[in-house]
């Protein structure tokens, strides 16, 4: 049996186009594109796993993948130059390839094949049992909102009339990070074992014409971010005191929860792995 190699491959996609980065029945995917691209290059079928999924409209500056090279891909393997394999199962990790490996390869091939509104930024051979989902310890986000009409910014940031009340949201935003358990924000029927998170990050900053919320936490739920921005803007608004949002979390009901906003604002823009550098 030929001996395989895992790789992380290291996205960055407008998401305006797709539905989300998780393959679908009968809509176009991020990880669709990217599968068939590495099929084409590696002249067999390629199944990637992610580190999570996006919503149809997300953006992503850094989502990750793994896949297996081996059999008939082996064969790009072996026109690469030297030896680049990561640490082996057991002791997870990843090696940073020199220009002329082939990692950078792969790289370069894959940018070729890709439509403009996916790039891969980078290509890291790891060991054989690193996972892209379950070994991430941390995904961040932001979400972008503009006041000015901006015809450049209207898939890329959502546009509000007016100004909501930054230290009130920012207020709120503290207490959601007190809490672990967050039913309230989560989708309903979704096939997770637990709505415990947590939450290292959850502020409003302000920026020309606009704010960013960051957030980040070891795992999210579906739908979860822009709930959270949505009951936020209604804190904002003046809508409902801060301290209501405790008793949305505590009730771990979605509809008491604020509206989910648009998802053309909604970035993923880190994903954290022990054995990775930060890029």
């Amino acid at each position: 049996m030929d001996e395989k190699q895992r790789y992380f491959a290291e996205l960055a996609f407008d998401g305006t186009k797709y539905h989300g980065w998780q393959i679908q029945q009968n809509a176009v995917s991020v990880q669709e594109v990217f599968n068939k691209a590495l099929g084409v290059l590696l002249r067999q079928p390629i199944e990637t796993v992610g580190c999570g999924r996006t919503d149809t409209g997300v953006h992503a500056r850094q989502l990750f993948a793994h896949f297996d090279i081996g059999g008939e891909g082996a064969g790009f393997e072996a026109r690469g130059a030297g030896d680049e394999r990561g640490t082996g199962s057991g002791e997870r990790g990843a090696v940073n390839p020199e220009p002329s490996t082939i990692s950078h390869r792969l790289k370069t091939s894959l940018n070729a094949l890709l439509p403009k509104d996916i790039a891969v930024k980078n290509i890291i051979p790891v060991a054989a049992d690193a996972h892209a989902r379950f070994d991430a310890t941390l995904r961040a986000y932001e979400y972008h909102i503009h006041f000015g009409k901006d015809p450049f910014k209207q898939n890329y940031s959502w546009q509000l009339r007016d100004f909501p009340d930054l230290e009130l949201m920012n207020q709120a935003a503290n207490i959601i990070k007190k809490y672990r358990d967050f039913s309230c924000f989560s989708k309903s029927n979704t096939q997770v074992k637990t709505n415990f998170c947590v939450i290292k990050e959850a502020c409003w900053q302000p920026k020309e014409d606009g704010l960013i919320f960051h957030i980040s936490a070891d795992r999210f739920l579906r739908n979860m971010v822009r709930a959270i921005v949505g009951t936020l803007i209604a804190v904002g608004r003046k809508e409902m005191e801060p301290e209501a949002v405790r008793k949305i979390i505590e009730s771990k009901n979605r509809s008491n929860a604020g509206v989910s906003v648009p998802a053309c604002g909604l970035y993923l823009t880190k994903v954290v792995y022990p054995y990775i550098t930060s890029t």
